[in-house]
């Protein structure tokens, strides 16, 4: 008996490790590729290997080279204040939002609940056309400005229903002791609330970081110009151009994209896994 159970226990540990192997490989596999890619001499894949041969750093001095066709730097500086902006709008927006709608009953909230809920079914490529002509008739295209808006827009539903789950779990006792001291509805979200919610914010600031680096899209719609690309838009023309096409160049501006992002999980780390944790069994 207590060797079947030891079998059994065995078999379930070796299953997840093999489960656990296989998806590291998944995942690890196809970014060694593009850091080898990166390395290797020449513009085409045929020839690249993970581990180059003749390792160069051509790609990587070719992304800042100052070419008019390739404006790395810009759209690199491009991207970075998008994404900032972005990350501290929508931290600002929806931690009002998730406040209100934690702390607050008022008139039409479980409707606004429901709204929020079926815009997160709505794809984003859905709305395009409005978003091409809205920005037309505003005249805003090329403006990051309106990008920065619509990502910030966008981000608010889901992110919405994170931060109000979180603040829910927060005990609303604190927020009558403060009442009775004399504080605000203002001061009880910034000096009470707000401090708790430091995981949920830094989930929050993660999403709103990442978001518009990822985006294709959304920003391919608004903005035309080179000057105004972002770094999507940008590696994306590296690779379309049939008889120009760059895939090794394409690689090493990929892996640079991953530079900010691994930095501000580095500094959110902490609070980013336990607003996870807390996200999933408190929501």
């Amino acid at each position: 008996m207590v060797t079947d159970m030891k079998r059994k226990k065995f078999i379930r540990l070796l299953s997840s490790y093999a489960l656990l192997t296989f998806m590291v490989v998944i995942i690890i596999y196809p970014l060694l590729w593009t850091v080898g890619a990166s390395f290797n001499p020449g513009n085409s894949l045929i020839s690249t290997s993970i581990i180059p041969k003749n390792p160069t750093l051509e790609h990587y001095k070719e992304l800042f080279a100052g070419k008019e066709s390739l404006q790395y730097g810009n759209w690199y500086l491009n991207s970075l204040k998008i994404s900032i902006f972005t990350m501290l709008g929508t931290i600002l927006s929806v931690s009002f939002t998730a406040y209100a709608f934690s702390r607050f009953r008022f008139k039409g909230r479980k409707n606004a609940l429901t709204i929020f809920l079926l815009l997160q079914m709505i794809p984003q490529f859905s709305a395009l056309i409005a978003l091409f002509v809205l920005a037309q008739i505003l005249g805003l295209m090329n403006s990051h400005w309106l990008l920065i808006l619509l990502y910030i827009g966008g981000q608010i539903p889901m992110n919405t229903y994170l931060m109000k789950g979180y603040m829910d779990s927060i005990p609303i006792d604190l927020d009558e002791s403060a009442k009775i001291d004399g504080a605000s509805n203002t001061r009880i979200f910034w000096q009470i609330i707000m401090p708790l919610s430091k995981p949920m914010v830094a989930v929050v600031a993660m999403n709103g970081f990442t978001g518009p680096l990822g985006d294709f899209i959304l920003s391919s719609t608004i903005l035309r110009t080179p000057e105004s690309y972002t770094l999507p838009i940008g590696l994306y023309n590296l690779v379309n151009d049939v008889m120009g096409a760059s895939y090794t160049t394409f690689a090493a501006g990929a892996l640079l994209i991953s530079i900010p992002i691994a930095i501000v999980f580095l500094l959110l780390q902490k609070n980013f896994v336990s607003g996870l944790t807390a996200g999933g069994t408190k929501g």
